[in-house]
C-alpha cells in the first residue's frame, strides 16, 4: 500500500516540475550545514511558511532516516500512530524505515501502526518534498501524536532514541508545528517568544507548561516536546532559531496572523 498525497495542489504544487522548481527556490545550497539531531519546522502552505521550512532544511546534513512527528489535526486513528506504508508525492515515492518502525513498536506498546491517522493529515505530508530534495535516498518514519501525558511522551521518545541507538541509524527528528493561530501580530509575537525560549532552552516540560498556562495555540507543541526529549537523550546541547515570521508577511493582515518558527537542535 502507498499513502497518496492529501494536500498536493493545495498546500504545495501538485505538478512534479512545479514542485521541484519551488524546492530549488526554497532550499539553498550555499549555507553552512550542521549535523542536526532535531528540528522544528512549520507545516502551513508553502506560500506562507515555505521560506522558513526551506531555511531549516538548507541547514541540515542529509540523514539515512527522517522521523517526522506531527500533531493529529483530524482526530482519526490512534494516539501515537506510525504508518509502514510508502508515501507518494509529486516528486516520487519515499520508503518508510520499516526496521526502525518495528523496533520502536517493540520498545513501547503505545505506538500503533495505524495508517488511518495519516490519510488526511497534512503536517507530515508537507515535510516530505523537502526531505526528498535534501536527501533523495532517505527513508522516513511518520508519527502523528494526539495529546498525552508527560510519562507517555517520555516513553515514546525514549523508545525512539533507544531504537536509533540500537540500530546505529543516522536519524534527524523533525517536529512539525506552527505557532500561534489567528491572533494579532503583537499578541502572537509575545506568546510565541515565550514558547520559543523554552524550545531554545531544551526544556520540553517547560514548553508544555508554558503553552498550556498561557493558552498558546501552537498546534504541534506535543511533537516539539517529544523532539526535545529525544534530542536530550541523544546528548544534544545546543539550539538555534533560524527564523520567526508570520502569515502577515504574505497577506498584509497583521490582525489575524499565524506564526511560523524554524529551530534546529544539535
Amino acid at each position: 500500500m502507498v499513502r497518496q498525497p492529501a494536500v498536493a495542489g493545495q498546500f504545495y504544487p501538485g505538478n512534479r516540475q512545479a514542485l521541484v522548481e519551488q524546492m530549488q527556490k526554497l532550499i539553498s545550497g550555499s549555507v553552512n550545514k550542521k549535523d542536526v539531531v532535531g528540528a522544528m519546522v512549520p507545516h502551513a502552505g508553502y506560500m506562507y511558511s515555505g521560506r522558513v521550512a526551506g531555511e531549516v532544511y538548507s541547514r541540515l546534513t542529509s540523514s539515512e532516516t527522517y522521523v517526522v512527528i506531527s500533531p493529529n489535526h483530524t482526530g482519526y486513528g490512534s494516539r501515537f500512530a506510525v504508518s509502514s506504508e510508502s508515501w507518494n508525492t509529486p516528486i516520487g515515492e519515499v520508503e518508510v524505515d520499516a526496521e526502525l518502525v518495528d523496533l520502536v513498536r517493540k520498545n513501547t506498546d503505545l505506538v500503533e501502526d495505524d495508517p488511518e491517522a495519516h490519510v488526511y493529515e497534512h503536517s507530515v505530508e508537507v515535510q516530505i518534498p523537502f526531505i526528498q530534495t535534501v536527501a533523495p535516498k532517505a527513508k522516513i518514519l511518520p508519527l502523528t501524536v494526539q495529546r498525552a501525558g508527560i510519562e507517555q511522551l517520555c516513553e515514546v521518545s525514549g523508545a525512539l532514541s533507544t531504537s536509533v541507538k540500537d540500530l546505529q541509524r543516522d536519524v534527524t527528528v523533525i517536529a512539525s508545528s506552527d505557532m500561534t493561530h489567528y491572533e494579532s501580530r503583537r499578541s502572537a509575537s509575545e506568546k510565541d517568544k515565550l514558547a520559543i525560549q523554552k524550545i531554545l532552552d531544551l526544556d520540553p516540560e517547560g514548553l508544555i507548561e508554558m503553552v498550556e498556562a498561557r493558552n498558546i495555540s501552537m498546534c504541534g507543541y506535543v511533537p516539539v516536546a517529544m523532539m526535545l526529549m529525544y534530542s536530550k537523550d541523544m546528548d544534544a546541547g545546543e539550539s538555534e532559531l533560524i527564523r520567526y515570521t508570520d502569515s502577515g508577511e504574505v497577506t498584509g493582515d497583521t490582525e489575524q496572523v499565524v506564526g511560523y518558527a524554524g529551530i534546529i537542535i544539535f
